[in-house]
């Protein structure tokens, strides 16, 4: 389908883009890869008015350190995250991820904060985030304020992004040599997880569980209690509310939930 008209405006600056987005409200919508939004516009399931562009500001994208953080400018590429020596080594859980969103195209189109503000329950962005503790930095009218990821997804495509705020950055601690696990149900090589599990530090995250990505924190409790990983895994689905669609019914991913939590405890990466 064909979207419904709009403007379109290219943003100069991060300033420049909070005051289109004052200025426009609930009218504009923010533009980054639009791997998220154009298919959306395109299904009329989104009809903004305006589509303010950050692709191009200045300071939005590329990898660095801070201290025990690493620090990930919201327009940065999947394909730039995936490939960043800096987070292979201080967080390779999301170098990981970022390698299995989409296709190529989509990799070197779409960006980090784009997929985390688009908030899909079943997505790679989101799932590895709420693994490793990220914590989002989000800029608006009042200052900047920061919100983690266990906080930022209040729900089914919604976040803590408030009017006229915008995502600038995503901070990940640094875990070189922390071992990890990701695993991913899928149709097809690269799609949408119909259930996902990531786990790093002892926290254990669930990708299409619920209208958010999910803690499984029963598993986490055992595991912390000195339970083996088989025993945990028994426990992921617990507190867990997953939907019913043509993939599977909520039985089998609470079902897929214990395998793949077994299976990433298990064959967790150094």
């Amino acid at each position: 389908m064909i979207p419904a008209q709009f403007d379109y405006v290219a943003a100069e600056s991060t300033a420049h883009a909070l005051d289109l987005l004052a200025e426009h409200g609930d009218d504009a919508k923010v533009l980054a890869g639009g791997h998220s939004l154009l298919p959306m516009m395109k299904l009329r399931l989104a009809a903004p008015e305006v589509l303010i562009d950050i692709t191009r500001v200045p300071g939005l994208s590329g990898i660095a350190t801070d201290g025990d953080e690493l620090v990930i400018g919201a327009t940065t590429r999947h394909a730039d995250v995936a490939c960043s020596d800096l987070v292979k080594t201080g967080a390779p859980l999301l170098a990981h991820a970022a390698s299995l969103v989409g296709d190529p195209q989509i990799r070197h189109r779409g960006t980090i904060g784009g997929s985390i503000a688009h908030a899909d329950p079943a997505a790679d962005m989101p799932l590895a985030l709420v693994a490793l503790g990220g914590t989002m930095e989000l800029r608006g009218p009042g200052g900047t304020r920061s919100v983690t990821a266990d906080d930022f997804f209040t729900g089914f495509f919604e976040t803590a992004l408030e009017e006229g705020e915008l995502l600038t950055a995503i901070r990940v601690p640094r875990r070189p040599g922390q071992p990890w696990g990701y695993q991913k149900f899928v149709r097809r090589a690269n799609d949408w997880a119909i259930v996902g599990v990531a786990a790093t530090a002892g926290r254990i995250a669930l990708a299409n569980m619920g209208a958010t990505p999910l803690r499984a924190r029963a598993a986490e409790q055992s595991l912390a209690a000195g339970d083996s990983p088989a025993q945990a895994a028994e426990l992921a689905a617990q507190g867990t509310s997953p939907a019913s669609d043509i993939h599977a019914d909520p039985e089998f991913r609470q079902h897929l939930a214990r395998v793949l939590t077994a299976r990433a405890l298990a064959g967790q990466h150094a």
